[in-house]
């Protein structure tokens, strides 16, 4: 499967740096977040489609005020999301400049306005946001759109779950992603549970994922190791931009030890190799071997006195030990030669 030429069968992780809320309401802070993301390795950059009025109501009702112990406690819904988002009319622009520069964009739309909308750029992918994996309308019609759809399952149940894979397979859409998210801000790294990334994948036949709300890096390392194909971090070019999301996200020098530490460790998981390969042979001369232990005349017997497994590895293998032990040397040999087929009678 690809999103965009990004391969994720054979190419590793793919990295996305999210943008969100991280722009500090001005453009060229947006086009130098997507610059750095390019620079320190980050495969894609990804937006948020969606104002105030396609995501909430401009209601004081109390269900409508933040409240539970989050960053945004006291505020209002309305008020939070008509300073976070990310002006539609900047899209193309950003769109354009990602493309210039060779990194990855698209975006996670909120209604199905902000589907129609995103078509006209031509995404390389669609996001389905944890709160939004309850609105089967969105998912279904985003599925339609044939691209590939990666949805975070932060607030899911199971059934629920199943029931957003199921409406994606039914719109002829196999391109599925499903990230574990904890959907705290900041999440504790005790409910993190990693494990549910490669069950992911097991129990619903799809790639599997990790969008990630923890501090540092150490979360995106584990879930790379537990084979997450997908990696979403909030990306900020400066913690003193500040804004909605700047607690919990990375900056660029963070961001760019996290790109490190995941690609180091893809190289450490490599792949399951039993091979003799060159630099295994050259080894091999460190391993043990049969050797004779003390000048032996033809025809003395061998015993476990003058023949000894030893290192280097020049020798018989050492599981003929027992099998060469009572016959006799056809040959004076004296200590230190590695022993040969031709030196048993």
């Amino acid at each position: 499967m690809k999103i965009g030429n990004f391969d994720l069968s054979t190419d590793g992780t793919y990295i996305i740096a999210e943008l969100s809320a991280n722009h500090g309401g001005k453009i060229e802070i947006a086009k130098e977040t997507i610059k750095a993301a390019k620079e320190i390795g980050a495969n894609a950059i990804k937006l948020q489609t969606y104002t105030a009025d396609t995501i909430t109501l401009d209601s004081d009702n109390d269900d409508f005020i933040i409240k539970g112990g989050t960053l945004w406690d006291s505020k209002k819904l309305y008020d939070l999301y008509q300073e976070a988002f990310l002006p539609w009319e900047w899209h193309k622009e950003l769109f354009e400049y990602a493309r210039e520069i060779g990194i990855d964009i698209f975006s996670s739309p909120f209604d199905k306005t902000a589907v129609d909308f995103l078509e006209q750029l031509e995404p390389s992918a669609y996001k389905i946001a944890s709160f939004e994996i309850t609105d089967y309308e969105l998912i279904r019609y985003t599925a339609s759109q044939g691209r590939p759809i990666i949805i975070s399952t932060g607030i899911a149940t199971i059934e629920e779950i199943q029931d957003a894979v199921d409406i994606c397979r039914a719109e002829g859409n196999h391109g599925i992603i499903l990230l574990k998210c904890t959907s705290a801000y900041p999440a504790s790294l005790e409910d993190a549970n990693l494990l549910t990334i490669p069950n992911l994948a097991e129990t619903f036949g799809v790639i599997s994922g990790f969008s990630d709300h923890t501090l540092g890096i150490t979360a995106p390392v584990v879930a790379t190791t537990l084979g997450a194909k997908v990696i979403e971090k909030h990306f900020i070019l400066d913690k003193s931009i500040g804004g909605a999301d700047a607690d919990f996200s990375l900056d660029k020098e963070e961001f760019s030890e996290m790109i490190e530490a995941v690609r180091d460790t893809e190289k450490l998981l490599g792949k399951i190799d039993y091979s003799m390969n060159e630099k295994k042979k050259k080894s091999r001369q460190f391993s043990r071997s049969l050797y004779v232990a003390e000048d032996i005349k033809a025809g003395e017997v061998i015993t476990e006195k003058n023949i000894r497994s030893v290192r280097p590895g020049y020798g018989l293998h050492p599981k003929y030990l027992k099998d060469i032990i009572g016959k006799k040397i056809t040959q004076a040999t004296s200590m230190g030669t590695a022993l040969d087929w031709k030196h048993i009678n």
